[in-house]
Parts: C-alpha cells; structure tokens; sequence
C-alpha cells in the first residue's frame, strides 16, 4: 500500500464504518515510523479497536507501540474525557455551595452531550495546540464511522458560529459552560483542518456502491468546510485467480461493477488501491505485510477448512418464531460499522412483515442506507429514517412555542442562543428515538441502529433522561418517560448484536453486549453475517478467508451468544430480486424458489444446491440415479446462485438437497439411496 504523498503533518482516515479505516490508518502509521519518522496515532471512535490491532492497552494518553521505534497510539476515551470535563467544570464549586447545588450541577453534565463535547475538548488541544503534539513529526486520526466523524469535524466550525451568535457570552448552561474560554484552542483546530499544508484527509472506501457514495458525500461536505487536501484509497479489491469459482468471480464482478461506476467527485483524487488479503490485519506484522507489494503469506491452511465446518448455525430465519411471539415490540440490530446492521434489520423486517404482522423499519444511523421506497412495494411495512436536521428544527420549533411564549424578547433571544449550540441535535434525536420506540406497541418497530460508538452515546443519553424524568417529574412526553423501562424489557425489546466472523467485529460486540448488560439490556442473539463458511469455494484467497473465520464463529456460538444465526456472504442482485429473497425468510414450502418462481412444479424436482464443486456434481448425479430407482417421474434441477440458494429456507452449508422446495440434507453428499428413501 502506498498513499499518495507528500505526507503532510496531519492525516485523518475517515469512510463508511467497516471500509477498514484502522487497518489502513495503522499500516501507514507503522509505514512511516518504519521510515524513521516519530508518530502518533490517535482513534476518535468512542468504539475503538487500536488496542486489539496493536496488541497493546491504549489510554488517553501517546503510549509506545511495542516494536514499531518512534510510533505512538492513544484512544480519546469519551467516558473518561467527560469525567476530567465533569470535574473541571464542578470541581472548583464543591465545599463553596451547598451540596444540593453542586449535585445539581453534576446532573447537568450528565449525558451524551457532555460526553460528545469533553471528546471534542481533547480532539481541539491535540489539534489546535502546537505544545500537545510537538514531538511527533506526523499525527495521524483513526475516525470515527462517518457520521459521527461528520459531527466531529464540524463541531470547529459550529463552535465559531455559536460564539459569534451568543452575545451574552455567559447564557448556556449545562455542558456548555466555560466553552467560551476554548474559543481560541477551536478556532486554531478550525484553522488546521482546512490548511492544505497541515492536513490531509485520507477517504478510505470498499469497492462497493453504497460505500462509494458515502465517501463522496463525506468529501463534498468536508469540501465545503474548507478540508480540501483528500486522497482516496480503495480497500479490499478482489481478483479470483480461480475463474471456475463462482462465488469469486461475483466477488470480482462487483468490485469491478463498483470501480466503473466510480462516483464523479470521487474520481479526481489522487488514489491508493490495496488488494483483498487472506488474513485478518491484526497485530505488527499483519500491518506491515500491506505495505508490501506482494504480501508473503500462505494460504495452505484452506485446504482443511472444507471438514472444519461439520456444525454451524441455524439461518436467521430460525429466530423468526420467538422474534414474533408477543405480536408486537422493537428489534434493535447494534454492532460495528460495516457489519450490515441496515441490510438484517432489513430482512427481519421484510421477513415479519411477510408473517402479516404491521412492522416499522427505521434507522437512527446519520450514515445508514434504508430504501425509503421499500414500504411502498411490500404489504404491512412503512419505511422512515430519523433525519437529525429535520428533528432539531422541529424540537428548536417547539421549544419556542412553548418555553418562549411568555418571555420577553431578551429572554427569548437568550433562549434562540442555547438553541444554536450542537448539543440541542442530541436531544431532537433522542426524542425521536423515544417516539420510534413507542410505536412498538402496535406493532413492530425494526430499528437499524448507528454504529457501536454512537449507539452507546445514546443509550446514555437515555439512562441521564431517564433520571432527569424522575428527578423532575417534568412534563415530559411518556414516550420518553417509558423509554430506558421498554428497553430493559426483554418481552418489548430483543436487541439483534450484528458482527462478522472476524477478531475486530466479534470482540467489539462482545465489549457492547459488556455495556448493554450493564445499563440492563440483555442481548436476545448474535447475527454472523456474510460468512465464507456454508460456500463451496475454489479460489485460494476465500478459501483461506473461510478457514480463518472457525474460530470466530465458535467463540460466538460456544461462548458468547445466548443463541446464534448465520447468514452466507451475498452476491449482488438487483433490488426487486433482493427484497423477494428477503421476502423468502416466512416460506412455508408452498412457494416455488426464486430460479423457479415462472414454473409450476408439475413433478418431483430435486434441487442440488451448490456452486458446481466436485461435491455438488456428484450429489447431482446420486439424484439422478435415485429418480431411476424409486421409479418416480422427476427432475434434477441445479441451483448455483447464491441468491437463488438463499431462498430455501433451511439451508446452512452446501452442498444442499431440497426435494420440492423444502431442504432435506446440507453440508454432505447423500447417497442415492438416501435420495431414494426421501421420495419415496
């Protein structure tokens, strides 16, 4: 891997969450320190992972990595951030007024506000202050997953703005007080950032449409707050050396696809291609492996995974049932960025919806991808996302109306200036969040949550709400008033953790599920999506990809998760095609398979379900065989789309064998005789 250079002092990776943003924000950090250079990397992901990629316990403050001479790492750690906040701003009033006021102080620092603005605090002074970071030659800014990083960037610019509006200087309470003081440390961070001779903004993206749009509504809106010195690096670019691999060359179709439809604002920039690799970027010398041009790394551990997987998972149609027992209530999909959260809340829904019953599917993910039209084309289902402007102009709006009725017109001009601050977005969306909710009660509401960081940033903002609510006995909404209760209950709420059967996903939703049991939120199960390991595969890379996701997907099974469902890696397919598969997820068998979906079954058919592997010709042939010998009118039908195999419900490894629709055996080749017994 090579990043375009000249390196400029500051580097900051930033994509769509799971593009791999850690993984090629730590290769050039252990690439440049290699080189002789002195360097800090810095995460500003409240759910980051540098600790497991360098094998090191990261703090808030440069720690040495092990190995690398001149490299540094540090974490800015929200919680403990708004901590040290907490108390710089309440410390110097305790024993100076009466306990009750500084009680009272404390509770107003509570919250995701505070949290957001102390992170933002420590993000400013490693920025803005030239002493914090004067002995590195480069520092080097692991982001947050878009949205959130979004939110970052501009708060510099939002901070300017709200201190050039807030005359009186001294009218915000709460999580903003004393930010007035900062005024100079932002405006040098703002400075900063859009100095083309200082910063860099690294866009970071997978070979995918959905990724490369984001990255260019991320570049545009950096664009226009004057970050106008970017890079593009495309991650994980697949070519299958095996052409009679099917599961392959859909992967390299859509990479390909992907890179031809290459977004116009995109297209201009200076661009670092890094290939696919057969092993997970965890540790030094993973990272150092894809700074070299031709990684050295075997994969003749694939050839044994084709026995590894004797057991997995049922499919996630196997949580339907107890998912719409009580008829009613929210499904929460949480994990990382980039671990498809949008694309399960998205069959679950499809999957309820299809059982009859009314359902919402929605997304508080400022970064997510709902089809909005979706409900228009499926019975029983209405679409909607939690837009964050649109929710801050309405609360802004209410609040006006009602606390700013009766004042007078400096106290309504007070009020308007509190109003500009960032933090009142944080409590539009939780109010939104709280309304969402609410509608479980009717009927389910499926919600594509943001990724892990953000998500928690929430779930505390609820528990401070909460006891402001009972503190206050204020008129709160009920729906507000009922949230953090409805959430804690596991009849109304059942939390899907989405991961991928790799080290970084799977042991940071191990810390959520940490943190959801904490604030009193027990997981209903664990989704491992888009595995390798139900596939017959032939190329050499996906063979050692599957191979490596075993253990992942027992330490998930085995002993993480109260129960488990496994989806199969998905080849694109179009839209219409995508929602009947998820459509498929209720079948009761009545229905024909989508590669049947004109024809009539007018016979016994046999399905082999497979890719076309030595294993699955055979399985055809013991078919064919079986037919002649129970005497039975039929046909052998060969279902090699991965698409097409996902519409059988049931199917949890390949080979497969399906007799009229409904699976019979998977993940072995029946005998004909076996075969026989079935038809007849």
């Amino acid at each position: 891997m090579d990043i375009p250079g000249p390196f400029t002092r500051n580097l900051f990776f930033t994509g769509k969450g799971g593009v791999g943003k850690t993984s090629v924000a730590g290769a050039t950090a252990v690439g440049l320190a290699d080189q002789g250079q002195r360097v800090l990397l810095v995460s500003t992901d409240p759910a980051s992972n540098l600790d497991e990629v360098f094998g090191v316990e990261l703090a808030g403050r440069p720690t040495p990595v092990p190995g690398v001479p001149g490299l540094s790492a540090m974490n800015i750690d929200p919680e403990a951030a708004a901590r040290a906040y907490r108390e710089r701003m309440v410390g110097p009033y305790r024993g100076v007024l009466p306990d009750a006021a500084v009680q009272s102080m404390e509770e107003q620092f509570s919250g995701a506000c505070t949290v957001e603005i102390a992170a933002f605090d420590e993000f400013s002074r490693l920025l803005g202050d030239p002493a914090a970071t004067a002995e590195f030659d480069h520092v080097l800014f692991d982001t947050a997953p878009t949205g959130h990083t979004l939110r970052l960037l501009q708060l510099p610019a939002a901070w300017t703005v709200f201190f050039e509006h807030n005359v009186g200087g001294n009218s915000c309470l709460g999580p903003l007080a004393g930010l007035t003081a900062q005024r100079q440390l932002y405006e040098a961070a703002l400075g900063v950032l859009s100095d083309p001779e200082t910063t860099t903004l690294v866009l970071v993206s997978r070979p995918e449409g959905t990724a490369l749009r984001e990255a260019e509504r991320t570049s545009g809106e950096l664009a226009e707050l004057g970050i106008k010195n970017q890079r593009l690096v495309l991650n994980g670019l697949f070519a299958a050396s095996d052409r009679s691999d099917p599961i392959a060359v859909a992967l390299e179709a859509r990479g390909r696809a992907a890179l031809q439809a290459l977004p116009e604002g995109l297209a201009g920039l200076p661009r670092t291609e890094v290939r696919l690799l057969s092993f997970g970027l965890i540790g030094i010398a993973a990272l150092r492996a894809l700074n070299e041009p031709e990684p050295a790394r075997t994969v003749a551990a694939a050839a044994a995974s084709e026995s590894e997987f004797d057991s997995l998972p049922p499919p996630l149609e196997s949580l339907l049932a107890a998912l719409s027992r009580t008829g009613n209530g929210v499904i929460l999909t949480m994990g990382k960025g980039g671990v498809g959260k949008t694309t399960i809340a998205t069959k679950v829904a499809l999957a309820l919806a299809g059982l009859g019953h009314r359902v919402h599917l929605s997304t508080t993910d400022p970064a997510a991808h709902v089809d909005l039209t979706l409900g228009e084309r499926i019975s029983n289902l209405t679409v909607g996302r939690i837009d964050p402007e649109a929710e801050t102009r309405d609360y802004t709006a209410e609040v006006m109306a009602t606390a700013g009725r009766d004042l007078d017109a400096q106290g309504k001009a007070l009020l308007e200036e509190d109003l500009r601050s960032p933090c009142t977005e944080e409590i539009a969306v939780f109010r939104a969040f709280a309304r969402t909710v609410d509608r479980g009660k009717d009927g389910f509401v499926v919600l594509d949550t943001a990724p892990t960081g953000h998500t928690l940033l929430l779930l505390d903002a609820t528990e401070a709400y909460h006891r402001d609510v009972l503190r206050n006995l204020s008129d709160m909404p009920e729906s507000v008033r009922e949230l953090l209760p409805r959430l804690r209950d596991p009849e109304f709420t059942k939390v899907l953790i989405v991961t991928l059967p790799e080290a970084t996903p799977v042991h940071e939703a191990a810390s959520l599920q940490r943190d959801l049991m904490r604030a009193g939120i027990a997981p209903f199960a664990w989704v491992i999506n888009q595995s390798l390991a139900p596939l017959c595969l032939g190329d050499p890379v996906l063979r050692a990809r599957r191979f490596h996701e075993r253990p992942f997907i027992q330490e998930v099974s085995e002993e993480l998760a109260p129960r488990t469902a496994l989806v199969p890696w998905l080849a694109d397919v179009t839209e219409d095609t995508k929602a009947a598969l998820l459509a498929t997820g209720s079948r009761n068998g009545s229905s024909p398979p989508l590669s049947e979906a004109s024809e009539a079954l007018v016979m016994r058919t046999i399905q082999v379900l497979g890719t076309g592997c030595g294993k699955c010709r055979k399985l055809a042939a013991n078919a064919e065989q079986a037919l002649k010998d129970a005497g039975v009118e039929g046909r052998v039908v060969k279902v090699q789309e991965i698409a097409d195999i996902l519409a059988f419900d049931g199917v949890r490894a390949l080979p497969a064998l399906a007799i009229d629709g409904e699976v019979k055996l998977y993940g072995r080749v029946p005998s004909a005789g076996e075969i026989k017994a079935l038809l007849i």
